[in-house]
């Protein structure tokens, strides 16, 4: 059979392609010898691009898994290398371990990811070898780490020897109470509620927001635990003192500001990650960090009743943004390191990553992200290539919103907008303005606040602009 034929045939299956699955997979398995073989498995890919893409990213395991299995069956190495090297680092052991089938399967064994640096490259090197420019480096921190040559630096704490100890600290009656408040899902009886709110650029975003019992409990581990561990220089988001403009200010006038930011951000940290903090970097005996892991992660609750596992970083408790930047100290170090290394300074703000050089760069910028990228993998974050942005002088280089060409400011478009709907206010009343809107008060002081904090001086006006405009409507 040509490839022509073999398209004919695969393109009926493609009609519905989840239910044909077994049928395309048959047909290319029989044609492997077909010189455009990788030709015919880069058609079926574009066609199962995206139903893959939200399997590999449900909180069903069993999706995963099969999203894993389609990958290695019908996609070209080089698409399938992007998906397989995140499912290395899943939470779930059985995806993880068909994610190194798959790689196996796929043939990706050489000069496909950073080198995990905790190993010595061996002189002969196989699909499994540790340490060598090959997929080992995509499960960093996964292995068993050697004994480190001096104690970590210990960090501030207050001490708990028990669960008796952290539910006196937490002003719970038992641990029994304690396990409450990690039941799964979001309905009667468990400690989270769920709603959705509007993406900026389109879609919505799942919120798991705490009961008030489960939520005075996180403010006290985040205020008696949290808060008082040190972060890294760079980050910037979720952190006291320091906000947009703190993120945006180290960029200033750069040549060249490059940005990307990371997938699923809070998701990524799960209950492993989340245990091994409390237990490896603040010393809490297992017992203790279990219960403050479980205590902070949510686990969702499948529609057959099965519950996912492990727990995640739930997007609306107020211990998620601290948690993820203490987990992310590592990621922040080891890319302050490459940025120190090529001359140029970054920042993190919660999921956005930023580096600007200050003279035009000597490294190729593609070799740069693809570095990047792989020290993301290796921390256990995925990178979001579709979000890379290069922005040059001659066009606006915007850092967290704000621009940084020459200055420190609101984008022009913002700013203008915003006079013109004063000037509105001004000759029709606010009502016409706020079209029903009942913060809309709130809006015109908040974004006057903003742009206060951002350039002072014309911040100030507006201020006054915004009170004389709300007093006189009084």
């Amino acid at each position: 059979m040509d490839l022509a034929t073999l398209l004919y045939e695969l393109k009926p299956l493609l009609a519905e392609p989840l239910a044909n699955l077994a049928q395309i997979t048959r047909l290319l398995d029989a044609h492997r010898d077909l010189a455009e073989h990788e030709v015919a498995r880069y058609y079926v890919a574009k066609h199962l691009r995206k139903e893959v893409e939200r399997a590999v990213r449900s909180v069903d395991p069993r999706a995963r898994r099969l999203g894993l299995k389609t990958v290695a069956a019908t996609f070209p190495r080089a698409t399938a290398a992007k998906i397989v090297r995140h499912l290395v680092k899943d939470p779930d052991g059985v995806v993880r371990s068909a994610a190194q089938n798959a790689r196996l399967k796929l043939g990706l064994w050489h000069e496909v990811a950073i080198r995990d640096s905790r190993y010595n490259v061996p002189r002969y090197l196989g699909p499994l070898s540790p340490g060598a420019w090959n997929p080992s480096g995509w499960a960093f921190g996964l292995r068993r780490p050697r004994a480190p040559k001096k104690p970590p630096t210990p960090y501030p704490r207050p001490p708990i020897a028990n669960a008796k100890a952290l539910c006196k600290l937490l002003g719970v009656g038992s641990e029994e109470e304690l396990v409450r408040f990690s039941r799964p899902g979001t309905g009667t009886g468990s400690p989270y509620v769920a709603f959705e709110i509007p993406k900026h650029g389109g879609g919505t975003r799942t919120i798991h927001a705490p009961r008030a019992a489960l939520k005075a409990i996180q403010r006290t581990i985040l205020k008696a635990i949290l808060a008082p561990i040190p972060l890294h220089p760079a980050c910037h988001g979720f952190v006291a003192g320091h906000s947009t403009v703190t993120n945006a200010r180290p960029h200033l006038k750069a040549a060249v500001v490059l940005k990307t930011d990371l997938r699923d951000f809070f998701p990524s940290v799960h209950y492993r990650r989340v245990h091994g903090f409390f237990a490896t970097q603040l010393g809490y005996s297992d017992e203790v960090a279990s219960l403050l892991a479980r205590l902070t992660t949510h686990r969702a609750k499948l529609e057959d009743g099965r519950v996912a596992w492990p727990g995640v970083l739930p997007q609306g408790a107020p211990t998620s943004p601290a948690l993820a930047n203490l987990v992310c100290r590592r990621l922040d170090q080891r890319l302050s390191g490459l940025a120190r290394r090529v001359g140029a300074v970054y920042t993190r703000y919660a999921d956005d990553l930023t580096f600007s050089f200050p003279s035009p760069p000597e490294v190729k910028l593609g070799r740069f992200f693809w570095w990047v990228d792989q020290i993301c993998q290796q921390e256990g974050f995925a990178e979001h290539n579709g979000k890379r942005r290069i922005m040059r002088p001659k066009g606006q280089q915007r850092v967290t919103g704000l621009v940084v060409n020459e200055t420190l400011s609101v984008p022009r478009a913002a700013r203008r907008r915003f006079r013109a709907i004063l000037q509105n206010c001004r000759r029709h009343g606010v009502a016409s303005q706020a079209r029903g809107r009942e913060d809309f008060a709130d809006y015109l002081r908040g974004f006057a606040a903003y742009v206060s904090m951002v350039q002072p001086e014309l911040g100030r006006k507006l201020v006054e602009e915004v009170r004389a405009l709300l007093g006189s409507e009084g």
